[in-house]
């Protein structure tokens, strides 16, 4: 698709999905990297900036990550609020049993979750969700965590697609061209966690040819991606 219709057609869908919740506006968790700074951009441009707030939600995060997030909140004059989760967070650390920093990153993440929520329930918004295609196909999110959301403006998208739309949408260059990282730890990066490149990750999934690895984590996805399951006592 073109990618100007490819904007339009999205900016539609924002404000018409909008208008049939009866909602007022649009909370976004704005992390620094390129894919929530691109829901911020569209949401902005389709239902007006001033009906979008951008939410910093720094947990152990680094300045530069804050620095990038304010950045975008700034190119589309969104409103911005920072709220630092790290004592919060250090708090649950500290009565919680010891973990994985995997485990401690899923709940950064659901912290995030349970702020951004706290904020769509006390101004009548709708959650946008910053996922895409290339990630929530493998799973590469927090169940509950960055995987809640009322909608999923770019869920549809390729990371190769992000980066385009990006471009398009005026994105800061910085931002497009940095090294995706979920923030977790220090010096983690998204694609050192997959264990492989956003590129061929796009490639296997568009072409099915998938390695047995990526297949594995395709197939431990799909938990994710359904609601909860219920037991029908008619079924047993």
């Amino acid at each position: 698709m073109e990618i100007n219709t490819l904007y339009q057609k999205l900016l539609k869908h924002i404000n018409d999905y909008l208008k049939s919740t009866n909602k007022k506006g649009i909370i976004i968790g704005l992390s620094g990297g390129i894919d929530s700074a691109l829901v911020c951009a569209l949401c902005s441009k389709a239902v007006g900036k001033k009906n979008v707030l951008s939410l910093i939600l720094p947990c152990e995060t680094s300045e530069n990550e804050i620095k990038d997030a304010k950045l975008v909140a700034a190119r589309f004059k969104i409103n911005r609020q920072i709220i630092d989760l790290t004592p919060v967070y250090e708090k649950f650390i500290k009565i919680l049993p010891t973990a994985d920093r995997i485990t401690k990153g899923n709940l950064k993440a659901r912290l995030r979750m349970l702020t951004l929520y706290y904020f769509a329930n006390k101004l009548n918004y709708l959650v946008a969700g910053t996922g895409n295609k290339s990630e929530i196909s493998v799973g590469y999110f927090t169940k509950y965590g960055d995987g809640a959301s009322d909608f999923l403006p770019i869920g549809d998208l390729y990371k190769s697609e992000v980066r385009k739309l990006s471009e398009f949408a005026g994105i800061p260059k910085r931002i497009i061209e940095k090294i995706p990282t979920a923030g977790f730890w220090k010096k983690q990066t998204d694609e050192k966690e997959l264990g492989i490149t956003y590129d061929k990750l796009e490639s296997m999934l568009k072409t099915g040819k998938l390695s047995t690895k990526i297949m594995n984590k395709v197939i431990q996805a799909k938990h994710k991606l359904r609601p909860p399951v219920m037991f029908y006592i008619s079924t047993l």
